[in-house]
C-alpha cells in the first residue's frame, strides 16, 4: 500500500489489511497487528520523541539520589549540586519543544487511521449490494461507523500513547535498575507475573460482557432509526406511548449491559491498585534493609523506590489498558462484518460501457433469492427495443420490482440471460452501465439541500440554462415561484417540505437531466392526487420520448401508449400486447382494468397495480 508520506490530506484505504486472512475471519488481532505494521515507521519516529521529551523522568531520580549521596559524603557537595542542577535544567526545558513535536506528530498519524478506516467502510458500503443494505439495519450500520470506528481509533490512541510509553519506560527503568543493582532488578521482575495473572483471570469475563454491551448497542441504534423513520405513522395512530415503552425495555438492557462492564471493570482497576501499592511498600522495606546492610548507598533508595512505582504504574497502564483493548478488538470485528462481506458487485475486469443503444432482452430469465424456496421470476423472456416502451403489470408480489431490479443490475439471473445490446449482464461493468439508466422510483428519494442540488446530483457542471430546461419539463416551474430561493431553496430532510407530486417532479427532473437511453419508472404516479398525478404524467411524457423505458403501472390507464405490456403474475408473463390487443383477449388484463374502474378508490385494487 503507497503512502504519500508528505500529503497530509492523504486518506488511506484499510480493506486489504481486512481481507489478507487465509481464513477470512477479520480477526481483531491479526487486523491490528497490520495495522500497526503499516505505520511502523511513524511509530518508530514518535517513539524517538517520546524519549527525548520524556528523559527527565529517568534523570531526576539518579540526579536526586546522586545530590543525597554527595551530601552524605561531604566530597565537593556544591560543585556537584550546581552541575547536577544544570543538567536538570536542560532536560527540563527541552521538554516544550519536544512534547509539541510529538503531540504533532503523533497526533496526524492517529488522526489518518481513523480517517483510513471511515474511508475504507465507505467504500466498502458503496459496492455492498443493494440485497445486502436491505438485509442490514441502517442503525446497525451506523453504530458500527460511530461507536466501533471510535473505540478502535481510542485503542490506537491508547497504543501508541499509552502502552508503548509504558513499554519504554519498563525498558528504560529496568535498564537502570539492573546496571546499578541486579538484585533490585529481580525483585522488580517479581511484579509482572502479578499483574499478568490478573490480566488472566479477568480475561473471559472482560471480553464476554464487551461483546454483550456491543450487541445490545447496535440493537437499540437500529431500533432507533426505525423509530424516527415511523414517528409519522407512530403520532397518526397515538401509539406514542407504545414506541416509548418498547424503546424503554432496551434501554434498560443497555443500561444493565453497561453496569455488568463497568462493575467488571471497577474490579479488575481496583484489584490491581491495591496490589501495586503494597508491591511498592514491600519495594521499599527491601531497599531499605539493603541499604542498612551496606549493600547500597542510602540515596539510592530513592532512585529505585522511584523506577519501581514508574515500572509498578507502567504495568498497571498495561494491565488496565486490556478492557479497552478487548473492546477494541470486538470493534474491530465489528468493522470487520461490514468490510469482509462478500455480497459486492465486482466489476474487475469487466466490459466498461461507453455508448448504449438501448436494446433490452430477457431470455428464459429465472431468478430466485439466495435464501429463498422457490423462483420469484419464472422463465420470463420478452425483448425491448431501442426507444419502445415496456409497461409491467400485476398483484403486488407479482414480480415487477424484482425484473425493474433485474435490468438495473441490482440483481442477477440464477438462470437464463439479461442481454444489454446483445451483451449479457453479467459480463458489464454496471457502474459504467448504470450512467446511462435513470430511476423514478414510486418514493422520491431526496436529500437535506436545494432543489438544484437535488436535481443535479453527482453532475459536476450544469449550466443554468440547461436547468431551466429541465425544470420546464418536469413542470417544476409551476411550483418553483411559489418557493422562497427559487431553484435554490432547501427543501429539509428527505424534502419534507414539498408535497408528494412536488417532490416526484424534482426526482423526474434529476432522470431527465442525465439524458438516459434507459428509463425506469417504478409506480412513478401511484401515491399522487389526480393533479398531481396529471402534472407528474406531463412531465413523464416528456422524459420517455426516444428512450428505452420500463414502466411498473398503478395506474392502467398512464400505460395506454406502451409498444407491449407484460402482465405478471406469480412470477410469470401471463399476457403480453399492446393495450388495445389485451382489452381485445379480455384476460387478466381486461379484468384489472375493468375492476379498476369499478372500484377506483379500492385498496385491494391498488394493491393489484
Amino acid at each position: 500500500m503507497e503512502h504519500k508520506k508528505t500529503d497530509e490530506s492523504y486518506i488511506p484505504d484499510y480493506q486489504s489489511l481486512f481481507e489478507d486472512d487465509p481464513k477470512h475471519t477479520g480477526g481483531g488481532g491479526r487486523v491490528l497487528k497490520k495495522l500497526l505494521k503499516e505505520n511502523r515507521r511513524k511509530i518508530y519516529i514518535s517513539s524517538l520523541y517520546y524519549i527525548v521529551k520524556a528523559s527527565p523522568v529517568w534523570v531526576i531520580p539518579v540526579i536526586t539520589a546522586s545530590i543525597i549521596n554527595a551530601v552524605t559524603d561531604g566530597n565537593e557537595v556544591m560543585g556537584k549540586v550546581w552541575m547536577y542542577m544544570g543538567i536538570l535544567l536542560v532536560l527540563l526545558l527541552q521538554n516544550i519543544p519536544m512534547h509539541v513535536m510529538y503531540a504533532r506528530y503523533t497526533d496526524s498519524m492517529l488522526r489518518t487511521v481513523g480517517a483510513g478506516l471511515r474511508n475504507t467502510l465507505i467504500k466498502k458500503l458503496q459496492h455492498l449490494s443493494i440485497s445486502y443494505h436491505k438485509e442490514i439495519e441502517s442503525g446497525r450500520v451506523q453504530s458500527k461507523f460511530m461507536r466501533d470506528v471510535e473505540a478502535i481509533e481510542f485503542l490506537n490512541a491508547q497504543l501508541i500513547k499509552s502502552v508503548l510509553p509504558s513499554i519504554i519506560g519498563i525498558a528504560v527503568s529496568m535498564g537502570i535498575t539492573i546496571y546499578k543493582s541486579p538484585l533490585v532488578a529481580l525483585f522488580f521482575l517479581a511484579v509482572v507475573p502479578v499483574n499478568v495473572i490478573l490480566v488472566r483471570v479477568f480475561n473471559k469475563r472482560m471480553r464476554e460482557t464487551n461483546r454483550h454491551f456491543r450487541k445490545e448497542s447496535e440493537d437499540i441504534s437500529a431500533k432507533v432509526a426505525t423509530m424516527l423513520e415511523m414517528i409519522p405513522v407512530t403520532k397518526a395512530h397515538g401509539l406514542e406511548s407504545l414506541e416509548i415503552h418498547n424503546l424503554e425495555e432496551n434501554i434498560t438492557k443497555l443500561k444493565l449491559s453497561g453496569l455488568m462492564l463497568d462493575k467488571t471493570n471497577a474490579y479488575f482497576g481496583s484489584i490491581t491498585w491495591v496490589i501495586s501499592h503494597l508491591l511498592s511498600a514491600l519495594c521499599l522495606l527491601f531497599t531499605a534493609f539493603l541499604a542498612i546492610k551496606g549493600y547500597l548507598p542510602a540515596g539510592d533508595i530513592v532512585i529505585f523506590q522511584t523506577y519501581f512505582t514508574s515500572i509498578s504504574n507502567s504495568v498497571q497502564n498495561l494491565v488496565n489498558i486490556y478492557p479497552q483493548l478487548t473492546k477494541g478488538l470486538e470493534s474491530i470485528k465489528s468493522v470487520s462484518e461490514i468490510v469482509l462481506s462478500d455480497k459486492v458487485e465486482d466489476n474487475r475486469g469487466k466490459q466498461r460501457i461507453k455508448e448504449l443503444k438501448g436494446d433490452i432482452e430477457f431470455k428464459n430469465v429465472s431468478f430466485r433469492y439466495p435464501d429463498g424456496d422457490e423462483d420469484v421470476i419464472k422463465k420470463l423472456s420478452f425483448t425491448a427495443k431501442a426507444g419502445e416502451c415496456i409497461a409491467f403489470v400485476g398483484a403486488s408480489g407479482s414480480g415487477k420490482s424484482t425484473v425493474m431490479n433485474m435490468i438495473i443490475g441490482f440483481l442477477l439471473a440464477t438462470e437464463g440471460q439479461v442481454l444489454i445490446d446483445g451483451k449479457d449482464i453479467k459480463t458489464l461493468n454496471l457502474s459504467s452501465y448504470r450512467h446511462h439508466i435513470s430511476v423514478v422510483p414510486q418514493s422520491s428519494i431526496l436529500f437535506t439541500g436545494t432543489v438544484k442540488d437535488n436535481i443535479t446530483y453527482g453532475m459536476a457542471h450544469v449550466s443554468p440554462k440547461e436547468l431551466a430546461r429541465v425544470t420546464g419539463l418536469a413542470n417544476i416551474d409551476e411550483f418553483l415561484p411559489r418557493l422562497s430561493h427559487g431553484v435554490e431553496t432547501v427543501i429539509g430532510e428527505h424534502g419534507d417540505k414539498l408535497s408528494g407530486g412536488q417532490k416526484q417532479r424534482i426526482s423526474i427532473a434529476r432522470a431527465i437531466i442525465r439524458d438516459p437511453e434507459i428509463l425506469i419508472l417504478d409506480e412513478a404516479t401511484s401515491a399522487l392526487d389526480n393533479y398531481s398525478e396529471y402534472l407528474v404524467q406531463q412531465a413523464i411524457n416528456g422524459l420517455v420520448k426516444n428512450r428505452t423505458t420500463f414502466v411498473v403501472a398503478h395506474r392502467l390507464s398512464t400505460i395506454r401508449n406502451a409498444d407491449r405490456i407484460i402482465v405478471m403474475e406469480d412470477g410469470v408473463a401471463v399476457e403480453m400486447g399492446t393495450y388495445d390487443e389485451l382489452m381485445a383477449k379480455q384476460g387478466k388484463f381486461y379484468k384489472l382494468k375493468v375492476l379498476s374502474e369499478v372500484k377506483p378508490w379500492s385498496e385491494d385494487v391498488g394493491a393489484t397495480m
